[in-house]
This record gives C-alpha cells, sequence and structure tokens, in this order.
C-alpha cells in the first residue's frame, strides 16, 4: 500500500470521480466506483474517519424505533446491510445484545415492545445475529446485575451489532485503494472551478503538509464532506447579484463519555429513556470500559472544534444514576469523550438543486453546477448510499457523453474488505487469534494475538510477522496494554496513517480505551513514525502537540462551570448519529 506522500505524488489532473470528503460515504462512493472501472480520487482535509466517521454510537442496526412510525422499508433495508457488512467485515461487525428494561410507568408496554420484536425479526428474515428473548426480572438480576430493579416488569434481549467506525472507514478506502482509487488524506479542496457551461470540472487541492497545490479535473465532484458539507458548497463561485443559498445542513451534536467497566459494568447494551425527556440513549459494554450516549442537540459553531461541554457530562450522568443507581459515575471516572456532528438535512435547504433523492435517512442532491452532494445517513446504511451516488454519477457521465465504455459490477455486497478476506465461515475470532499466536509465538501475548485479530482480521497475521521479523516490535506501547509497537509500522506503511493522532486515535482506540488517553505512548509512537516518515524534530514536535491538544479537547468539559445552562435539545432524531463526510 503506498503511503500518505505517495498517494499525494499518484493524484493526478484528471479524473473521472474526484470525492471530497473521507469518512464512511466518501469511502464507500471511491469502492463501488472504483470496482466498477471508474478512475476515482479521494480527497480528505485531516485523516480517514476524522470527522463525524468516527465519533458515532458504533453501532450497525436496524432502526428499531421506525416501527413505532410503521417505517417498515427503512427498518427493512437496515437490517438487510447489516447482515451484508457482517458477511464482508466479519471482523469488525460483531453481535450485541441490547437489553429494552420496561418499569412500571413507562408508555411502552413490555407487551408492546415483545410485539415489536417479533416484527423486527421479521423484517430481518429471521436472521438477527441472535434470536431475541423476553427476560423476567429475576433473570435480569442475573444478566444485567447493576440495573435497577426497582419497578421493572422485564426486558426483551434482542441483538444488532456493533463496530469500529473508524477503522470501518478505513478498510473500506483500502478496498479502494487496491482497486486502483488515489485516497489522498491531509489535503484540503480549495477551490471548485466552473467551465464556460457554469459546471464545476477543476478543483484545486493543498498538501496540507507540504503546502504544495495541483488542480485536478473531474469529470464529476461529489460532495461528502459530512458537516463542512455547506463550507464546501462555498469553494464555488456565485453570482454577486444572486441571493445567499440558505444552509443545506442543521447539524445536532452527539456526545459519548467512556468510564472503566468497573464504574459501570453492563454485560449489554442497555437501552435507557433519559428521566428528564424521555430520549433514547445507551450503556454500552467496550471491553474493560462502557460507553455512554448520545446528546442531541443544535450546533451552530465550527466543526473543527466541537467538543463535550459540561452540560452535556452531566446530562449523560443523570441517565445513569436513574438505571444504575447503585454504580454513580462521578467526573473523576470518565476516561474520554467524544462528540459528533450529525449533518442531518434542513428542511427547505438549498436554493440551487435542480434534482434531489430524499429519503427519511439521507439525501443526494444534484446542484445546477454538477456538483453530488450526499447528506444525511447513517453509517449501517454507507454501502446502499454509495452505490445510489455512484449510480447518479454514471447517469450524468452518459448524459454528458463522458463515458462510453462498458463498467462492471461492483459486488460491493459480497467481496469482503481486506481484513475479512479468508475469515472463517463460522465466525471464529478465537481461531483467527491462535493462527496469530502461531505467526507471533512467544513474542506477542494471547491478548495481543485477540486483539490484532479483532482489530485487523486476516491482517493480523501481516501484524504477527512483522514482530517474527524485529522482536523489538512487540514492545506494548502502555504498560499492561496489548497495543504493540509493530503496529505502529503497520499503520504507516498499509494504512495511510501520517500523524500521532491519525494512529493513537484512529488506527488505535488508546485514546478513548486507555486511562491516560494514550499520553504515556505519545513519545514511543512519534518516534517510530518519524524514523519512518523521515521527520525533523519540528515535525515531530508539531505531531506530538496535536495529540496532545486532542486529548485536552476531549477533557475541557472539566473546565466548565458546574451548573451550567442545558443547551437547547434538537427534535429527537436516530439514537446513533448519522454519517457523512
Amino acid at each position: 500500500m503506498p503511503t500518505r506522500k505517495e498517494m499525494w505524488d499518484r493524484l493526478g489532473a484528471d479524473v473521472d470521480v474526484l470525492v471530497i470528503g473521507g469518512g464512511i460515504n466518501g469511502a464507500g462512493i471511491a469502492r463501488d466506483a472504483a470496482r466498477r472501472g471508474l478512475r476515482v480520487a479521494v480527497v480528505e482535509m485531516g485523516d480517514l474517519a476524522s470527522g463525524t466517521s468516527s465519533r458515532s454510537s458504533k453501532l450497525v442496526h436496524g432502526g428499531l424505533r421506525y416501527l413505532e412510525q410503521f417505517e417498515f422499508s427503512l427498518v427493512f433495508e437496515a437490517v438487510s446491510e447489516r447482515r451484508i457488512l457482517a458477511d464482508i467485515a466479519p471482523h469488525l461487525v460483531n453481535p450485541l445484545g441490547f437489553l429494552f428494561p420496561v418499569y412500571k410507568g413507562d408508555r411502552r408496554s413490555l407487551t408492546t415492545i415483545t410485539a415489536g420484536m417479533v416484527v423486527y425479526e421479521g423484517l430481518s428474515l429471521f436472521r438477527s445475529p441472535q434470536r431475541y428473548r423476553k427476560l423476567k426480572p429475576k433473570q435480569l438480576a442475573e444478566e444485567e446485575p447493576a440495573l435497577t430493579r426497582e419497578g421493572l416488569k422485564g426486558a426483551p434481549l434482542y441483538y444488532d451489532c456493533s463496530t469500529d467506525d473508524a477503522r470501518l472507514t478505513l478498510e473500506t478506502a483500502l478496498s479502494a485503494a487496491e482497486t486502483g482509487a488515489v485516497i489522498a488524506t491531509w489535503v484540503k479542496a480549495t477551490a471548485l472551478h466552473p467551465d464556460e457551461t457554469g459546471r464545476i470540472t477543476k478543483v484545486s487541492v493543498q498538501d496540507l503538509f507540504s503546502e504544495e497545490t495541483k488542480e485536478i479535473t473531474a469529470s464529476v465532484v461529489i460532495n461528502a464532506t459530512g458537516p463542512w458539507t455547506d463550507t464546501t458548497l462555498g469553494l464555488a463561485p456565485r453570482d454577486e447579484d444572486a441571493a445567499p443559498s440558505r444552509p443545506l445542513l442543521r447539524p445536532t451534536k452527539g456526545v459519548h463519555i467512556v468510564v472503566p467497566k468497573a464504574v459501570l459494568p453492563v454485560n449489554y447494551a442497555v437501552v435507557c429513556f433519559h428521566p428528564a425527556d424521555g430520549r433514547v440513549l445507551f450503556a454500552l459494554p467496550w471491553g474493560d470500559a462502557t460507553y455512554v450516549g448520545t446528546t442531541d442537540t443544535d450546533f451552530d459553531g465550527d466543526p473543527a472544534l466541537l467538543r463535550a461541554d459540561r452540560a452535556d457530562v452531566e446530562y449523560l450522568k443523570a441517565a445513569m444514576i436513574r438505571y444504575f443507581p447503585d454504580h454513580p459515575v462521578v467526573d473523576a471516572d470518565i476516561i474520554c469523550t467524544w462528540a459528533g456532528l450529525r449533518p442531518l438535512v434542513s428542511e427547505g435547504g438549498g436554493d440551487d438543486l435542480d434534482e434531489s433523492q430524499v429519503s427519511r435517512e439521507h439525501r443526494i442532491v444534484i446542484h445546477e453546477n454538477g456538483v453530488i452532494t450526499i447528506a444525511g445517513g447513517k453509517l449501517t446504511t454507507y454501502r446502499l448510499m454509495s452505490t445510489e451516488v455512484v449510480d447518479a454519477a454514471v447517469k450524468m457521465l452518459r448524459l454528458r457523453g463522458l463515458l462510453r465504455r462498458r463498467l462492471n459490477a461492483p459486488r460491493t455486497e459480497d467481496d469482503p474488505l481486506p481484513g475479512g478476506v479468508s475469515w472463517p465461515e463460522d465466525d471464529d475470532h478465537e481461531f483467527v487469534a491462535m493462527r496469530v499466536k502461531d505467526v507471533g509465538g512467544d513474542l506477542i501475548s494471547v491478548q495481543t494475538a485477540r486483539l490484532l485479530a479483532d482489530t485487523y482480521g486476516m491482517r493480523g497475521l501481516e501484524v504477527a510477522r512483522r514482530v517474527r521479523q524485529d522482536r523489538s516490535l512487540a514492545e506494548p506501547l502502555v504498560p499492561g496494554r496489548p497495543e504493540i509497537l509493530a503496529q505502529v509500522d503497520h499503520a504507516v506503511q498499509d494504512e495511510l496513517a501520517a500523524t500521532v493522532t491519525d494512529f493513537l486515535k484512529n488506527r488505535t482506540q488508546l485514546f478513548y480505551r486507555d486511562v491516560d488517553q494514550g499520553l504515556g505512548a505519545v513519545d514511543a509512537v512519534a518516534e517510530r513514525m518519524g524514523r519512518l516518515l523521515d521527520w525533523d524534530e519540528v515535525t515531530t514536535y508539531r505531531s506530538v502537540q496535536a495529540y496532545r491538544e486532542e486529548v485536552a479537547l476531549s477533557r475541557a468539559w472539566r473546565d466548565d462551570p458546574v451548573g451550567s445552562p442545558e443547551p437547547e435539545a434538537a427534535p429527537e432524531e436516530d439514537p446513533e448519529p448519522v454519517i457523512a463526510g
């Protein structure tokens, strides 16, 4: 795999499709388009998935709430995509049990919830990861002992899936690159240039490291920048006499907190309704940690400065004390927070539209200047959205006479992502971990072998081989944790990592899971990356400082005054942040 610098060098002047935005939608579009045989490039002003696509609730699910609204087609679409993602990324998309506790006085009765589970199972063609069960209070005391039993009537236990959203995005992009797409990270689009007909056919871009610039000619430009959608559209020139366009997006903020599992011990994902406003949120098991989320409040600031604030944290703590009164979360328990933006489409947004395709979940807009924008949607259905966007691009290319050759079938629903190639049919994670352990031998622990299998899938064998070739790479990054130095080499040489933040936040999860958020590993990671990427002292220092600032931003809520006013809640949406860009 080319490094980030080599991808920049390969970024040519002429492509069929240029995708702006390297989140889950941009990566999915690139994979689909490249597999059809189109010449594709992606430019992303940060790391892959560095925006909303690494800040979701990390769930692949069917949207149970739509049953109440009789949106059966949306549920069927989502559960079908859930099945596909579990097949093509079995190492990343894994079954997770959800408990839906029902208490006396709840708006939804236990009978109603149970009936909904039957319909949910049916819409998945009874192919959910596991069949649902209805647990009585006594059974719940055994299955989820931390959950309060006061007024408890029972709880259905149903199954959806969890995932590593950043790595799902990464592997989708790597698959696109394997098929010929150029994936250029830390490259910013700075201007959109129209031709004599008014269509955008050229895009100016800048390498944010070297400050070198290029101009790319593209037959179709796709805007997949999520919260930056309106900013990207604003890069095109506008008639000075024309009225300003209304924003296409109405972003809302979703915040999560992470605590040690010992503080908030949950065995299943517990569906909670906030005692103040009744909004849905989750307490989710995450290895040796638990994370809680999400909030839903309007946001009109700079997405780059997005963070959790005191009111967000207090809101989540209040829900947990309602459901887990014997396990109160205090400030000192919180390891990390993250905040993501749902790039929701505003009603009536945008004035320069000549065609649109609308659903409750996402919107594909073809603007008068020919730019295609994908906005909204969620992680679970990214592959389907990507197909729709590329279909629109291909139609545009053919109508303009720019595509006369026959394209391939993309088969994105059949062919696995890189880590899923040769994965065992019985989905035996332990078997893969044993193979990784066999390759690494005594140099890697059982815990590290399992981490490599679950993180990289079958590519974990490649990381283990690095250790066999250089035993110094078996050094743990954080004492007592399973992450090792070999992962740095793999990230730089095979996964486009270009900064310390790329590695600690999106190639591993040390930023979120380590009690010190990976700060103890910063120097070792920077030294190794600097050696591999030929950094000078200034570059190394800047990369380290940038990571320290990311950590500080995730902890900045601690300095907010207690009793900060709670922000105004946004209209209720899906509890999983939607993903775009």
